[in-house]
């Protein structure tokens, strides 16, 4: 990002964070750095409700769907999965939704396949409050990463 203040609009900020609670705090301010857009990502996604958060989550593809977007490339560990791996996260992505009804949400960027199943497996055994929790972080956490493609910051 270049020394200049920066506003993003909506729609660049949606791809970010499809929460519109999120996107109505984040746009139309004049941001000074990656930083100070990061840390007001950061805030804002700290102020959802559940619901805003589940509404983030309706955009997000299953992991192991084909995924579009900076999806397709968040999900590259999925790139040369072998097929019984594949089915494992398919079945485990359906016995995720039924149990707390929602896409099952990770930051897939520098996992494998098998990471992100082993995660999937662990995760399922989490009560909901706890669980709760874990989306939270993982949905910061691919916030953050997507603000600072936004914003060009290099390895991001």
């Amino acid at each position: 990002m270049r020394d200049e203040r920066v506003v993003f609009t909506e729609a660049e900020l949606s791809a970010c964070c499809a929460s519109r609670r999120w996107v109505a705090a984040v746009a139309g301010r004049s941001y000074a750095g990656a930083a100070e857009l990061r840390a007001a990502g950061a805030a804002a996604l700290d102020e959802l409700t559940w619901d805003d958060v589940e509404e983030a989550l309706a955009a997000h593809p299953r992991v192991g769907d084909r995924a579009a977007g900076w999806s397709r490339a968040e999900q590259a560990g999925m790139d040369g999965a072998a097929p019984d791996v594949r089915a494992a996260l398919a079945a485990g992505n359906r016995a995720y939704e039924d149990r707390f009804g929602h896409v099952f949400l990770i930051r897939a960027t520098g996992r494998t396949a098998d990471e992100m199943l082993a995660r999937l497996r662990e995760r399922l055994g989490n009560d909901t409050e706890t669980e709760r929790m874990a989306v939270r972080r993982e949905l910061a956490a691919i916030v953050d990463l997507r603000l600072a493609k936004l914003v060009g910051e290099e390895g991001a």
